[in-house]
């Protein structure tokens, strides 16, 4: 029938200008104008021409701005018969070509966006839509309300619903794909669209598969239209989509993190502006709340935005400590968003959810104060139904957040991390009947052969004042699993299969009954043969669906999540996963994005999942506190062990002579058990997680006891962790020291009073240039029974991108912002880079995690898992000997003893002598422990000053074709030498005897014998350094690599041939330090472009050396404090070492090299080899030629 001339369709758009601007222009254009030009600059006769040529006349045109928004409503009157499938087409397509036109401007992000957030409001007596775009959200529910908007319209046309279901899909389908395909403008595509595009799902998967989907990313603030929420349309099946679609992950999608300021946008779509100031104390937003507040950027941290500083502290309070009190100079955020109550919301109760924000804040809805929340990393909930206008009020509501800095929840948040302020995580507004599911519990108990699972769910209603028992009564509840492995076989199916076909287990329920707490509750029950279960390895999961009906059996609500069937249990010595021993190869991991700080990107999560696979990394430890709730879901997708942990910390407490830990204060026991509580009530049902953790270096005391005794009590299907109090205490299932020695875990592990399996929480604290020894660690925990792993100190350098004055943008650590106090750089801790990028130490890492080694023994393999004979010529000139021979030549000045120049042809090779060198820059382990730090002992030695003066030289022709320079170097302090060393020999720090041999071949023999004083401290190294000419810059070597390691980081580096660039052996450590070694080299070659080169190679008995080379000197890397900062030098550092102290890293505060990895002062004996290299040279075939000695 066709639609009555009374009946009025209202459209309303909103959006950005360029959005606005398309729809009303309803042509394709590349520029994007002002907001503000809306109204003037695209009359209203184009939008009436545009919508004539779909039949359709505009009543009314109303353009505005509103909040900074273009708004386009227009009231129009259709003038075909609805009833005309060619007509129904024709009237949804102005809705959504005008939307999909976007795409001709190839602006895929904003179309993704855009299609992400359609969604409708509908009343059904006034027989009208609004299309409303511009609400910032994700997922695909936004796209199901999309189709029933246009299928609603349909049906109040008289269609049959499932005519309009289908031409709604299609049009949806059918629009959008053929802009995007054809690039035309909508208007030439009208009769496009009518042709069939399959079923409702089919067609919403093509659109997600299409060029429409994008990078999900945090949104500000928006309608939360998870399918648990959405009303009398909330089934089963749409719970099974939201899952299938959420575990859709691909890690490709890895590679679109960005850690610039594109991450910015990425991570505030859809934010307002900041303020123009920040709020100095709580007492001046009072004074002035309704003109200062806007709603800011989020979510975010307001110190990423140029408010306030960030600052960075390890263990001291940034404030003094004085508990409960904070100081009155308290940063203050205020933030303010009005809002709507969408129609069909009607009658329901209202839920405003914070997910994180640091570190207190105050909430008001049109100035009703709605309540006040702490705890910086967990989510804070408030009822608001009594507080918001109704549904068709013209009002709109208010609300209003007030974010301190500073309280006395701060005083339990002391982590090692950046001190970063601000609504951090999501802010979402639910909708939820009067009646609702408010909490479940999954739980699972396998027998002991493993093939039976029983499975119990207890599940919580929360029910309002006003609804009555009797109804109460009649309420039902269904509870079933549905198997997750068979949707990844569906192919390119997928979108024709019914999920719901694949339920494993139908529940059956207790009676219901009241809870201790109050709450009505629900228990069910079933037994599931042959479950799959969730390991690491296989992360099988299932879901479960929990429908909540009336008494007609009408759908009230539903909830779902994924589960896992796994079994954590102890054993002597031994943590077990589903009856099996597991071994920890872990990280620790703080949430840190270096431009957007604490905010999260899905995109960054999964590259650190990614990253992390691939390493063999199978555990992280969520240090220091519950992190964001996608990340848990990621870690159950992936298969990643995880230590939930507390956020409680209170290291600073240890520096307080006055103030007791609060773990031993009863009036902090009430705050550090709801902190506790918490986290195992919202993260409760995933399978990742193997343990509990009460928090992190906050001593041990009465209150640990009693956070141990509720968690044990609630849930004792996992472990519990704590390393407080010596690692040892009663309220941890495990032995979990930090930074304990090899020696010491083994002790552990062997004494048989023990009984706890030993997971280090924290080891191999990987600072700068640092992770040496931990094949130790592994050599131990690989063939030691007690020992199950640990987790590496940490993850990723938590610096911030910083631009300085001069526009130049740098990674930034503590002080840096001006912050005071700070803790420098003990923040670059990380196996990557801010940007994930690995250090080299994370190819040792992947060497040693591997869960598979194999070894050659005999004959078996175990899973253990030519030279030119023409003469030299000599010339001796002034303090100059000159060498050569045909094509080359070297100069030795005979004052020296040294080799002043190396040329081939017109190549100059060396421009500056060898000599001996014992100094390195010194790393952050050098520089632990204070006065017995390596690097003070140095320095208390003089070595950090140590030249070499040349004592004696002789030079002489031999009658083999051989020219001989023998030279004597006496090291001593610079500001000590004399004239006369010799004869002050306690000025003598070492003895050097060099011996050349320069063979007619072109071949230098190089011996060297070394005699320290055997009063020195261990030595950074023993060896040579020289200068070679910049564009020898390709080094090729045979020995360990291809990544930087040393003689304690070296097991993952495997012995080969190499070849890198000099700029990319240096290693960007964010402060400089010693690096770019390559262990156990035999030969290394430098080269120019053209060939030509210098080669040098171990000689004779002499053992495999330390190789380095760098655009920058040592010098230049110890006195430079960010890496930005070094200067290139005119030539290459070549270091030759014949030994070389370990790096260190089971901390950074002590010494930490192991004794066979230091070089103690004896005396040292070794030969190299150099000669010149060509372009058809081989440097093998040199390294196997050895020259008669």
């Amino acid at each position: 029938m066709a639609v009555p001339s009374t009946d009025i369709f209202k459209l309303g758009f909103i959006g950005a200008g360029n959005m606005a601007e398309s729809i009303a222009r309803g042509v394709s254009k590349s520029g994007v104008l002002p907001a503000s030009s809306i109204r003037t600059a695209h009359p209203r006769p184009q939008r009436q021409q545009l919508f004539q040529s779909f039949g359709v006349s505009i009543v009314q045109d109303n353009a505005q701005v509103v909040d900074d928004s273009d708004i386009v409503i227009l009231s129009v009157k259709p003038q075909v018969d609805l009833t005309s499938y060619k007509g129904q087409s024709d009237l949804f397509s102005i809705i959504v070509m005008c939307l999909g036109e976007m795409a001709t401007k190839k602006d895929e992000e904003r179309v993704t966006s855009l299609f992400r957030a359609i969604g409708k409001v509908w009343t059904a007596d006034e027989k009208y839509f609004d299309a409303v775009t511009g609400l910032s959200g994700s997922g695909p529910a936004y796209i199901y309300l999309a189709i029933e908007a246009l299928a609603d319209g349909g049906v109040a046309a008289g269609l049959p619903r499932d005519l309009a279901l289908g031409l709604a899909s299609q049009t949806v389908l059918g629009a959008a794909t053929m802009v995007n395909k054809t690039g035309k403008h909508p208007g030439q595509l009208k009769d496009a669209v009518t042709s069939p595009a399959g079923t409702t799902i089919a067609g919403i998967n093509e659109l997600e598969r299409g060029a429409f989907r994008g990078l999900r990313k945090p949104s500000t603030f928006f309608w939360w239209l998870r399918q648990s929420t959405i009303g009398k349309t909330a089934t089963m099946f749409r719970s099974l989509r939201y899952w299938y679609d959420r575990s859709k992950v691909d890690f490709l999608n890895s590679n679109l993190a960005t850690w610039d300021d594109d991450a910015v946008s990425g991570a505030l779509e859809s934010a307002a502006f900041w303020v123009k100031g920040l709020a100095s104390s709580t007492r001046q937003v009072f004074s002035n709340f309704l003109i200062v507040v806007s709603w800011s950027k989020i979510p975010s941290n307001w110190q990423m935005h140029g408010f306030d500083r960030p600052i960075y502290t390890n263990v001291v309070y940034p404030f003094p400590i004085n508990p409960p009190y904070v100081p009155s100079d308290n940063p203050t955020g205020c933030y303010r968003k009005t809002f709507r109550i969408p129609t069909e919301w009607k009658g329901r109760r209202i839920l405003l959810h914070f997910e994180a924000v640091d570190s207190a804040f105050f909430v008001w809805v049109n100035g009703v104060l709605i309540g006040y929340s702490q705890d910086s990393r967990l989510p804070a909930e408030f009822e608001i139904t009594d507080c918001c206008y109704p549904c068709d009020s013209s009002k709109e509501n208010i609300l209003a957040v007030q974010v301190l800095r500073w309280s006395d929840g701060s005083y339990l948040e002391d982590q090692d991390h950046w001190w970063l302020s601000g609504i951090h995580r999501d802010v979402l507004l639910l909708s939820k009947p009067q009646v609702f599911i408010t909490d479940y519990f999954f739980k699972s108990t396998l027998d002991k052969n493993l093939v039976t699972a029983d499975v119990q769910v207890e599940v919580k209603l929360d029910i309002s004042n006003n609804f009555e028992d009797a109804t109460l009564a009649r309420l039902t509840m269904e509870a079933t699993l549905y198997d997750n492995t068979w949707w990844y076989a569906c192919g390119n199916n997928e979108g024709k299969v019914d999920l719901s076909s694949y339920d494993a287990l139908h529940l059956n329920l207790r009676s219901p009954s009241i809870g201790s707490d109050g709450f009505h509750c629900y228990i069910f029950e079933g037994t599931l043969e042959r479950p799959k279960l969730w390991s690491s390895e296989n992360p099988n999961l299932y879901t479960l669906v929990l429908v909540l009906k009336d008494a007609s059996g009408d759908i009230l609500d539903c909830e779902s999540c994924q589960i896992g069937i796994r079994q954590i249990s102890k054993a002597p010595k031994q943590m077990l996963v589903n009856g099996l021993p597991v071994v920890i190869r872990g990280v620790n991991r703080h949430e840190h994005h270096p431009r957007t700080g604490k905010t999260n990107l899905e995109a960054c999560m999964i590259k650190d999942l990614v990253l992390m696979k691939q390493n063999n990394i199978n555990a992280v430890r969520n240090s220091h506190y519950p992190q964001h709730p996608r990340w848990y879901e990621l870690c159950d997708l992936f298969g990643l062990y995880m230590i939930d942990e507390a956020n409680i910390e209170t290291h600073g407490f240890d520096l307080s002579s006055k103030f007791k830990h609060p773990t031993l204060e009863p009036s902090w026991a009430t705050s550090m058990l709801d902190r506790v509580i918490s986290m195992v009530e919202r993260d409760k049902n995933h399978a990742c997680i193997i343990a509990w953790s009460l928090g992190n270096e906050s001593g041990y005391g009465p209150n640990h006891s009693a956070m141990a005794g509720w968690i044990r009590e609630k849930d004792p299907s996992r472990l519990l962790h704590y390393e407080g109090g010596g690692s040892m205490t009663s309220s941890t299932d495990i032995v979990c020291p930090m930074y304990m020695r090899v020696w010491d875990i083994l002790k552990i592990a062997k004494d048989p009073s023990e009984n706890r399996p030993l997971i280090l929480c924290e080891y191999s604290h990987a600072m700068g240039n640092s992770s040496g020894n931990i094949h130790k660690y592994w050599e131990a925990i690989d063939r030691t029974f007690g020992l199950q792993g640990g987790f590496i100190w940490d993850w990723v350098d938590q610096a911030l991108l910083k631009m300085d004055s001069d526009g130049q943008k740098h990674w930034a650590y503590g002080g840096d912002f001006g912050d005071t106090p700070n803790d420098l750089n003990f923040c670059l801790n990380g196996l990557t880079w801010p940007d994930r990028t690995p250090h080299p130490a994370l190819h040792e890492v992947k060497y040693v995690y591997q869960p598979i080694k194999v070894a050659l023994t005999e004959n078996t393999v175990k899973v253990i898992r030519s030279i030119n004979n023409t003469n030299l010529i000599s010339e001796h000139v002034d303090d100059t000997i000159t060498v050569r021979k045909q094509n080359w030549q070297i100069k030795i000045n005979t004052q020296t003893g040294t080799i002043e120049s190396w040329k081939v042809g017109d190549c100059s090779l060396i421009n500056q002598g060898i000599i001996p060198c014992l100094w390195r820059a010194p790393t952050d382990n050098d520089k632990g422990g204070g006065p017995s730090s390596y690097f003070c002992r140095w320095k208390d030695a003089l070595l950090d000053n140590l030249i070499f003066l040349t004592d004696a030289c002789s030079i002489r022709e031999l009658s083999n074709n051989m020219v001989q320079v023998k030279t004597v170097y006496l090291g001593v302090p610079k500001d000590q030498n004399t004239d006369h060393e010799s004869e002050n020999p306690s000025h003598i720090l070492c003895r050097v005897d060099v011996d050349y041999c320069i063979h007619e071949s072109g071949d230098v023999i190089i011996d060297y014998k070394i005699k320290p004083k055997d009063d020195l401290p261990p030595l950074p190294r023993v060896g040579v350094v020289f200068h070679i000419e910049k564009s020898l810059d390709h080094v090729t070597w045979y020995g360990r690599g291809p990544f930087e390691c040393y003689p304690d980081r070296k097991e993952g580096a495997h012995v080969g041939i190499y070849g890198s660039n000099v700029r990319d052996l240096h290693v960007p450590y964010i402060a400089p330090v010693e690096c770019s070694g390559r262990a156990d080299v035999r030969w290394v070659a430098f080269q120019n472009s053209n060939g030509f080169g210098l080669y040098a190679s171990i000689y004779g008995t002499s053992p495999p050396m330390q190789m380095s080379a760098s655009f920058y000197g040592t010098a230049e890397l110890e006195t430079a404090t960010h890496n930005h900062y070094l200067v290139e030098r005119d030539d290459i550092e070549v270091h030759l070492d014949h030994k070389h102290m370990g790096v260190g890293g089971d901390d950074s505060w002590s010494p930490s090299v192991h004794d066979e990895y230091l070089v103690h002062p004896l005396p040292f004996s070794f030969s190299m080899r150099l000669c010149s290299i060509y372009p058809s040279t081989s440097s093998q075939d040199i390294y196997r030629s050895q020259i008669s000695q």
